[in-house]
């Protein structure tokens, strides 16, 4: 029963989107790819920054602005690194994501790129963008918690 297990591989994240926003539910989508963009994924030559999703008219998910990088050894079959790639999910999930992205605040934000039984994968969040004071708030208890460590670990070894 070795091939039932799940394997993942992350590729690239998005370590960003957890500062900025808070993330209310996350949905794994696949990516229609073309030739060699699967290549350069698996190389791990994709990032996230500043990209986003956003669901179309037609009720189609789209990944605007995720940067998957040329692949050196695909000549004239290379991809424009910045096209917009189709997400695949279902019907169910988008009209979800429909109803929720249309509130004032909420965002559909990439958090990272994995390869999950041969296939990549994109995992977005549903998030809702953070006031200034939560993100200094957030740094501080982050600052806390590792002064805290710090002490912890230096008073075990003395």
């Amino acid at each position: 029963m070795a091939g039932t297990q799940e394997k993942s591989k992350v590729l690239a994240q998005n370590k960003k989107a957890s500062h900025d926003y808070h993330i209310e539910e996350t949905f794994e989508c696949g990516i229609v790819l073309k030739g060699t963009e699967i290549k350069s994924i698996r190389a791990g030559r994709a990032q996230l920054k500043d990209s986003f999703a956003r669901v179309d008219p037609n009720g189609e998910l789209f990944w605007i602005n995720g940067h998957i990088s040329p692949y050196e050894q695909g000549n004239r079959f290379n991809h424009d690194p910045e096209r917009s790639r189709k997400l695949l999910l279902h019907k169910k999930e988008i009209n979800k994501l429909i109803g929720a992205s249309k509130e004032q605040g909420y965002a559909l934000v990439p958090l990272k790129i994995y390869i999950k039984n041969g296939f990549a994968k994109l995992l977005i969040a549903l998030a809702k963008g953070k006031k200034n004071y939560d993100k200094r708030e957030a740094l501080k208890k982050k600052d806390a918690k590792r002064e805290i460590d710090r002490a912890f670990r230096e008073r075990q070894k003395g």
